[in-house]
């Protein structure tokens, strides 16, 4: 949905619709049924357009626990916060990312976090991981780890000169991808 343009966006699938005008009752009511049922909390707004967000498989929500476990540890020996099941990256509500996690300088009850040292994005069908990259570095976060369970890998990102290059280790933590990715327990593929 663009906000106070007139007209909305909803990105479903694989394809995009472009709504001319206000938007219909029935978009209304399919954002009101995506609140009333949770599934919404993963919704996101880039730059006024709401990204319609489903809720993490099984496979995504299994190594998104693991994560918690993996780099809890190490985040609080390093002074971090951990952080999981998402949390709004951004200034407001008309421009902001939910990562699947990460780790934070310090706790803070905010709404908004501007920034994080680390965020995590868990890959799943047809998302948009790899494309937050230019969003994250705008807000400086430090670095991005993105793990595909499908391909059983792991990406560590750091962010070098406003753009984000492969590191064999954190400068953050001590644990690195390949160590990452030999304690993740992979889920069968689906």
């Amino acid at each position: 949905m663009r906000f106070g343009g007139g007209s909305a966006r909803v990105l479903l699938c694989r394809m995009s619709t472009l709504v001319l005008g206000s938007p219909p009752p029935e978009i209304e009511a399919l954002k009101e049924r995506r609140r009333r049922s949770g599934v919404d909390r993963f919704d996101e707004v880039w730059d006024g357009v709401l990204h319609l967000v489903p809720a993490p498989s099984f496979a995504h929500a299994y190594v998104s626990g693991q994560l918690v476990e993996l780099l809890g540890p190490p985040a609080r020996e390093a002074g971090l916060v951990p952080t999981v099941g998402g949390f709004n990256l951004g200034e407001n509500e008309n421009d902001y990312r939910v990562p699947d996690g990460g780790l934070h300088r310090e706790g803070d009850s905010c709404v908004w976090h501007p920034t994080a040292a680390l965020v995590f994005e868990i890959v799943s069908p047809d998302d948009e991981t790899w494309d937050k990259l230019p969003f994250y570095a705008a807000h400086g976060v430090d670095e991005v780890l993105i793990v595909d369970p499908t391909e059983r890998s792991v990406h560590w990102l750091a962010l070098e000169g406003g753009e984000y290059r492969e590191v064999k280790r954190s400068g953050l933590i001590d644990l690195g991808p390949s160590q990452l990715a030999e304690r993740i327990d992979w889920p069968p593929s689906e």
